[in-house]
């Protein structure tokens, strides 16, 4: 008996009985869409909030002063970590933005009080001086009005972008807040855009709620020769170029702050990635909790369809005998049943399949986390535990089977 026939024998044998195979097709299905409609939906939403953590800078790097701790962990002296100056962030801006858009920020005060006619605040604002591409890094939307203009932040026009919590205590309502005068460190303000509300999410003081953002240049005139610490934050549009624009970044910075060769870097550069990380470690850890539960539901498909099998032997005894009469060897009955065990396995896998990759993306569609996704890795492991399983719960049947005396077979009734 040859290969191709011990196939067409499986076949037969689970068309004969269908109502089995269906039942036992079912178990194994279930199990695999338990695996893959779990494993759609972790990716699908991993996707989603990728793409929120892009949005929020997740693909950016950042330059600024070394704080006193990493200056002690690289050797560095005060002497030789000088602040960065307005002078050289500003020229590492022009020089690198033909590279990557390059946002500025620096924090005027934390602990400022906004005031517009008789209302005020509370001293927990804080004014920061930014550029056009701030809101981008940090993950900030308009509600109403716009950003800075170029000849706003060029020429540190007095205009000013609100947090949400600002507006509200100031105006009680955000859409009333627009082209409406605020004072701030003594100097009046004219509001041109309100952030939409982001509850605690985003920069200090509060998140974005708390903020008064200003143009870079206006901080840098109210500061009135205070010192001030600045900050550059790199956008990289393309997640794959990141180390090269960061390599660049840091060779020019190094040019402009007339750093020694071979001795390190008197800033910080580094890359905002702590989200993206914490995303994947609960995403690779959400993996292995769904695709245990997979496998132990296919372990009670695998015991179900190896019961199966077994009966499947004890009936056909009689047609196992016949088979070795004529000249069948043990392993080709083993192949035999094994074979019809890993058919009806890929038949409830591909089911299972199929609705895995359902269930998944309508889980992804309820959650809003994004589009259809087809999960080509997880249907390929699918598939290959579905011959695992079969091997696995086949082989004792089939040994079984290759085992039987032909003699005593025949006497079977």
């Amino acid at each position: 008996m040859i290969f191709t026939e011990n196939v067409r024998e499986a076949l037969k044998a689970i068309g004969d009985n269908l109502l089995r195979t269906s039942l036992t097709a079912a178990i194994i299905a279930i199990g695999i869409t338990a695996l893959v409609g779990i494993l759609t939906a972790i990716d699908a939403i991993q996707n989603s909030v990728s793409q929120g953590l892009a949005d929020l800078g997740a693909n950016t790097f950042t330059i600024s002063d070394l704080d006193r701790r990493r200056r002690q962990q690289m050797g560095v002296s005060t002497i030789q970590a000088e602040p960065i100056s307005y002078e050289e962030i500003m020229l590492f801006k022009r020089k690198f933005e033909e590279l990557s858009p390059v946002a500025l920020q620096t924090t005027l005060s934390g602990t400022a009080e906004i005031k517009s006619s008789s209302q005020k605040t509370n001293p927990n604002i804080s004014v920061i001086g930014a550029d056009e591409h701030y809101l981008a890094t940090v993950g900030g939307d308009l509600e109403f009005g716009r950003n800075f203009s170029n000849v706003e932040l060029r020429n540190g026009v007095p205009v000013a972008i609100i947090g949400n919590e600002v507006a509200q205590k100031l105006f009680n309502d955000a859409a009333k807040a627009l082209n409406q005068p605020i004072t701030l460190l003594g100097n009046q303000f004219r509001v041109i855009g309100v952030l939409k509300d982001k509850g605690g999410f985003g920069g200090g003081g509060g998140g974005l709620n708390r903020n008064v953002l200003i143009p870079f240049e206006k901080a840098v005139v109210l500061a009135k020769g205070r010192r001030l610490y600045y900050r550059a934050t790199c956008i990289v549009r393309n997640p794959a170029d990141l180390e090269y624009l960061m390599g660049e970044a840091t060779g020019r910075f190094r040019m402009i702050r007339r750093d020694a060769l071979g001795k390190p870097e008197s800033f910080l550069i580094e890359k905002n990635e702590t989200a993206q990380e914490a995303l994947e470690n609960i995403s690779g850890q959400l993996r292995i909790g769904g695709f245990g539960i997979g496998l132990i539901t296919l372990l009670g498909a695998s015991i179900g369809l190896m019961n199966i099998m077994l009966v499947s032997v004890t009936e056909r005894t009689r047609e196992i005998g016949i088979r070795k009469a004529v000249g069948a060897t043990p392993a080709r009955i083993r192949e035999q049943f094994l074979i019809e065990a890993i058919v009806i396995c890929i038949i409830g896998g591909l089911v299972g399949i199929i609705f895995g990759i359902l269930i998944g993306n309508l889980v992804a569609v309820l959650v809003e986390a994004g589009g259809f996704l087809i999960p080509w890795a997880w249907m390929l492991v699918a598939l290959f535990v579905c011959i695992v399983v079969g091997i696995l719960s086949g082989y004792y049947p089939a040994f079984k089977a290759s085992q039987l005396d032909p003699i005593e077979s025949l006497r079977f009734e």
